[in-house]
């Protein structure tokens, strides 16, 4: 988030309130009080570089998204179908059960169902714009992926073709 005073950042606009008060100091004083004039830049410079040298949000170091979903899902040793659901929505209560029928026996593939309402940062992540959203997630990428109420077979296919590219 970006706050603006004046349509400008906020360290931009420190930076011209800066030396705004700088210039205006040094002209008022000149005559009077040259050292003070002096001093006045000087403080101006030190607090510019230093507003220079604060990172921007976008420079900021990335924490991972969600490290628990890093671990289980990204970093898994076998292909996992993740399902971006929502209890409000009625695809989803038919669809989950379904997924968990199909693959909870399975040990070469594994389920994370992910609840939109509290995994803002996921959903961001993934750029989920409806659910149910289906995802297909092999050795951290997303090799497929379905939106919406789909039958058994699909699921079913999707579950073969993560298996067979992963043994072969």
């Amino acid at each position: 988030m970006t706050v603006r005073v004046l349509g400008v950042g906020i360290g931009l606009f420190a930076i011209l309130a800066i030396w705004t008060v700088a210039i205006i100091s040094c002209i008022i004083f000149h005559r009077t009080h040259k050292k003070f004039g002096t001093g006045v830049v000087a403080v101006a410079s030190v607090v510019t570089v230093i507003l220079i040298l604060i990172p921007r949000d976008s420079e900021l170091p990335k924490k991972p998204v969600n490290e628990d979903f890093v671990n289980k899902v990204m970093n898994s040793d076998v292909p996992v179908i993740v399902n971006f659901h929502a209890e409000w929505c009625d695809p989803c209560k038919i669809l989950s059960p379904k997924l968990k029928e199909l693959v909870d026996p399975m040990n070469d593939v594994h389920l994370a169902i992910i609840d939109v309402e509290n995994n803002a940062e996921l959903v961001h992540a993934f750029d989920v714009k409806a659910v149910p959203a289906v995802l297909a997630v092999r050795s951290g990428l997303v090799v497929d992926k379905f939106i919406g109420l789909v039958d058994a077979d699909m699921i079913e296919n999707l579950i073969k073709k993560l298996t067979m590219k992963q043994g072969g």
